[in-house]
């Protein structure tokens, strides 16, 4: 038996337009794993299923973790949306359970420390888990896009809004102890 089948870990991912950011969580304070996914040319959602496929393996999730991919809450395109619909797909044939949080809900679990953008957000995320420091996204210079390396924080994000909610407060506690 693999050591790694005595521990509970969450899973967030999120999913970009080049292929995906994912942390691997075994509580609120403890980033296992990390990375991102990259991936061009056709056949991206399929490439980007068959990594988390690998990820599932070798993790075993009891719980994967999106941000909302619907119309009328979020600007992902069709081919995002069809991905995370993939993802989802394969997570309930994995038997792996599924949470998926808005945007106002990660700002909600977050809003104890003070953090409401997504800069703000990865910034109380790295506070929390300083294992990830040496993923820390660079601030863009005007007119660059966004650090590919915030989709890693926004996945850790979310899963750290699975404990909040699960926990009834964890980050409200620790604004209380700033």
């Amino acid at each position: 038996m693999s050591a790694l089948a005595d521990r509970a870990f969450a899973l967030g991912i999120h999913p970009t337009a080049r292929g995906f950011g994912w942390a691997v969580l075994d509580g609120p304070f403890s980033a296992f794993d990390h990375g991102l996914f990259t991936t061009t040319g056709r056949d991206k959602n399929h490439r980007c299923i068959a990594r988390l496929d690998r990820l599932i393996d070798e993790f075993a999730p009891e719980v994967l973790i999106l941000e909302s991919f619907d119309k009328e809450s979020s600007m992902r395109s069709e081919r995002i949306r069809e991905l995370c619909l993939s993802i989802v797909n394969l997570a309930a044939d994995r038997g792996v359970s599924i949470a998926v949080y808005r945007r106002s809900d990660v700002q909600e679990a977050f809003a104890g420390v003070g953090a409401r953008t997504r800069e703000e957000v990865a910034a109380a995320t790295l506070r929390n888990l300083p294992m990830l420091d040496a993923r820390r996204p660079e601030k863009p210079a005007p007119g660059d896009g966004e650090d590919k390396r915030m989709a890693i924080f926004t996945a850790a994000a979310l899963v750290l809004t699975w404990y909040h909610f699960g926990t009834l407060g964890l980050f409200d506690d620790l604004g209380r102890a700033a």
